[in-house]
């Protein structure tokens, strides 16, 4: 086994996750063809490895990506960041979100549970807050996030303005905006809190900007997390909509939003929608930020890929006898068919 790179001579590195190749910090395989290549952390080069080190170690790659819980993919290349700090880049056929449902269905239930233990815990407080802030309103101006315009600008957003914020339909490429509301300065009530204060502003954000801050008012809105059936829903909906970032624009202009209630409410306010379609948004604002994020590095894999698959195709068909070239071709397509 070989612990060096082929083109820069620099050591390849190890890691503890993928037992049977224990070599290298990125690994990046193709299944049905049977290609395994270290990634070269310092020169970025894939090198292909031996085939008679390969088929178990493919195996192994296979399964820890299918069970990572942040993957992201184009139509060819996905890249998985396990825990250990081993990144898997898994060439062939995207798969299908189901691990959405696992990922967030887990951070709604503890979100719920950790609701209702400190349910106790809070009631006094709570009980206090509303002695005292009752007759002024005074609670529902404490500032519980921040999230930033534009043009950079930090907006302090209370518990009033949360309940405030709206998704509407809009002529930006996007086709939506988040509608924000907030206060245009900070007034110090407590020393354990804070306050806002000012004028009453609205703040029309767009792109990235809005995706980030839906990731931060969203976990605000859906503060008791959600119910299974609610996370299954969730997930069907970031399904019919294609991926995360039509998710906004798809359910921007999806009618019938508002609960049941005695009185008509906005249709657009994220706090009167129905409890899949906030979750929704609240799972799509992650995993847009996160594609975001390696949008970028996923385009270079994808080409160094093209260029590794060339040389690794010539290389795999000098070294192979062919009677083994036929033992790979079938070996290949059963462990392919179980994959898809």
């Amino acid at each position: 086994m070989y612990k060096t790179c082929i083109y820069c001579n620099r050591n390849l590195g190890d890691n503890e996750s993928v037992e049977h190749f224990p070599v290298g910090r990125r690994l990046a395989f193709d299944a049905r063809k049977g290609r395994l290549w270290v990634v070269c952390d310092n020169c970025r080069r894939w090198n292909l490895t031996p085939l008679d080190e390969r088929w178990e170690a493919i195996e192994e790659c296979e399964r820890q990506y299918r069970e990572t819980t942040v993957r992201y993919s184009t139509d060819n290349v996905g890249l998985a960041r396990l825990r250990e700090g081993l990144d898997l880049v898994r060439i062939g056929r995207p798969l299908r979100p189901e691990f959405a449902a696992w990922r967030y269905g887990r951070e709604f239930l503890q979100r719920r549970v950790a609701v209702e233990a400190s349910f106790a815990l809070n009631l006094f407080v709570a009980a206090y807050d509303a002695l005292v802030f009752y007759f002024t309103g005074g609670e529902k101006l404490r500032v519980v996030t921040r999230v930033t315009a534009e043009d950079g600008t930090h907006l302090p957003l209370s518990r009033s303005d949360i309940s405030a914020v709206r998704l509407v339909q809009s002529d930006a490429s996007e086709g939506w905006i988040l509608r924000v509301p907030h206060r245009a300065g900070l007034a110090q009530r407590r020393w354990w809190s804070e306050y806002a204060g000012g004028e009453e502003e609205t703040t029309e954000l767009t792109g990235p900007a809005a995706v980030r801050a839906a990731g931060k008012i969203l976990p605000k809105v859906n503060l008791y997390g959600g119910k299974d059936r609610q996370v299954q829903g969730a997930v069907r909906l970031i399904e019919d909509a294609g991926n995360a970032e039509r998710t906004f624009k798809v359910l921007s202009q999806e009618p019938g939003y508002v609960q049941g209630a005695l009185f008509d409410r906005d249709a657009s306010v994220l706090r009167t929608m129905r409890p899949e379609i906030r979750l929704a948004l609240e799972m799509a604002a992650h995993e847009e930020a996160e594609r975001r994020a390696l949008a970028g590095e996923l385009e270079e894999l994808e080409e160094a890929w093209r260029e590794a698959e060339e040389i690794a195709a010539i290389a795999d068909m000098l070294l192979m006898p062919e009677e083994v070239e036929e033992w790979i071709r079938k070996h290949r397509l059963g462990k392919g068919s179980e994959a898809e």
